[in-house]
């Protein structure tokens, strides 16, 4: 397999690290964006604890300056970004008669406008060269909505908009897009929640049990490969059969 140069954002997250692992170990170079340089530096630690050399670049992805001097900042390091995946993601969980403005433009700003804010940096590079692979992490709520995530279903479902409307504008270019769409993932955050919580969550999935960061890894993986060269404007829905759609 060709080495490339890959961006994950938000890569020091759960489903970010397993990602940032999983392309590594293809033999590609990976970088990943921080705010946080004292946490960033300790998640780099343990990274390379594990035989994996990740670059870190500081980065608020919600900013469009703040993006593009990432862009800059990974290609610097490393080189032009051939691999970019929109991982970035918060929650600001209300119901929307409770909802503030905030709580509604920084899920906005942060899973969706920052799918603008970095791909339009590395896009003409990518058309340049003539290759290309893009991937947003959606989510099962994005395609069935949640009670309480108005903000954030809207962003993730939005997110495949974008997928769909850049497979379309860069095909021809040698430039795939496309989207993975978790369900529920035992990542550090959810497996805080008590147990008595999360066996219910895992009761209403078919095959009985919460989804792996591998398992995620390995669909981005996937999309990322040379043999994967004509699937584009995809969604891939991995959630254990939580909700099967078209």
């Amino acid at each position: 397999m060709t080495s490339r140069i890959a961006l994950v954002t938000g890569g020091t997250g759960g489903i970010g690290s397993a990602i940032v692992k999983r392309l590594a170990s293809l033999g590609h170079k990976v970088a990943t964006n921080y705010r946080d340089e004292t946490k960033a530096k300790a998640w780099q630690a343990q990274m390379k604890a594990h035989g994996v050399n990740a670059a870190i670049v500081p980065g608020d992805v919600s900013s469009p300056e703040a993006a593009e001097k990432l862009v800059h900042g990974v290609e610097q390091q490393l080189g032009p970004i051939d691999i970019l995946i929109n991982n970035a993601g918060i929650t600001r969980d209300t119901t929307f008669h409770k909802m503030s403005a905030l709580q509604w433009q920084e899920v906005i700003n942060t899973n969706l406008n920052s799918c603008f804010n970095v791909t339009r940096p590395v896009i003409d590079g990518m058309r340049n060269r003539k290759w290309g692979r893009i991937i947003q992490i959606s989510s099962i709520n994005g395609q069935k909505g949640q009670y309480g995530q108005a903000n954030y279903a809207a962003s993730k479902a939005g997110m495949h908009g974008f997928t769909i409307s850049l497979a379309q504008e860069n095909a021809k270019f040698g430039i795939t897009v496309n989207t993975v769409s978790p369900g529920y993932v035992a990542t550090e955050m959810v497996m805080a929640v008590p147990e008595d919580v999360r066996n219910k969550i895992a009761a209403q999935i078919p095959v009985g049990r919460l989804g792996e960061p591998d398992e995620i890894a390995y669909a981005v993986s996937f999309f990322t490969n040379e043999e994967a060269r004509w699937i584009t404007g995809a969604n891939l829905a991995i959630n254990g059969g939580q909700y099967m759609g078209w």
